[in-house]
């Protein structure tokens, strides 16, 4: 996931505001207790995310595939007064960690927390949105992508995650495996769809940037 040198990579880090003591502890507790922690946004990434929301100004946000609820409660900093933040998760062994965490939030009333299949809770939601989120199964990316397209508000976003896939979307003589080969699709898709457009940020293990038209 770590694409630059480690020495550089660090003061990037330390140029970038610290993170809010709660992501702190979140982040500390994942490290611990969670299998897969490297899954977690963490420091550059979550700062990132606050900042694009703080930029976006959202009052709808949806985000498919949970984790542990971090980049949920980054994303969150961002929404306006009376906004929302809607995320999807399968996992129902984090539900306790995650409803820790959100009710200790300054922004619990703000967060809706949804467990379930994704392509199957999509369908049922009615709102309209600012900006969809998606880190989740990669396989599933442009379902996801296609279920939620025309939730979005005009001029929205949606941010896709792990899109450079540790390298591997480039890596030569290897066999590229199915979660590899559903990412280099999605990007294809996204890169090749008129109804948007998009920019691919190498941030962390990638972030692919689409605003509807």
């Amino acid at each position: 996931m770590e694409f630059l040198e480690p020495n550089l990579a660090k003061y990037i880090e330390q140029h970038t505001d610290d993170e809010p003591k709660l992501l702190q502890k979140l982040n500390r507790e994942t490290q611990l207790k969670v299998l897969m922690p490297r899954m977690i946004s963490g420091h550059f990434q979550g700062r990132v995310l606050s900042m694009l929301m703080k930029m976006i100004r959202p009052s709808s946000i949806l985000e498919i595939g949970t984790y542990t609820g971090y980049s949920a409660l980054c994303m969150a900093e961002g929404l306006t007064e009376n906004g929302k933040l809607t995320t999807i998760d399968i996992n129902v062994e984090l539900e306790e960690l995650v409803r820790k965490y959100f009710n200790e939030s300054e922004y619990a009333s703000k967060l809706y927390y949804l467990l379930g299949d994704a392509k199957n809770i999509i369908p049922t939601l009615n709102d309209k949105y600012d900006v969809v989120f998606i880190d989740a199964d990669k396989e599933n990316y442009a379902m996801y992508y296609d279920l939620i397209f025309d939730n979005i508000n005009t001029g929205g976003y949606i941010i896709s995650d792990n899109v450079l896939w540790s390298g591997k979307v480039v890596a030569e003589n290897i066999k590229i495996d199915k979660d590899t080969k559903a990412l280099l699709d999605f990007n294809d898709k996204v890169q090749a769809d008129t109804r948007v457009e998009n920019v691919l940020f190498p941030i962390r293990d990638g972030l692919l940037i689409a605003r509807k038209l």
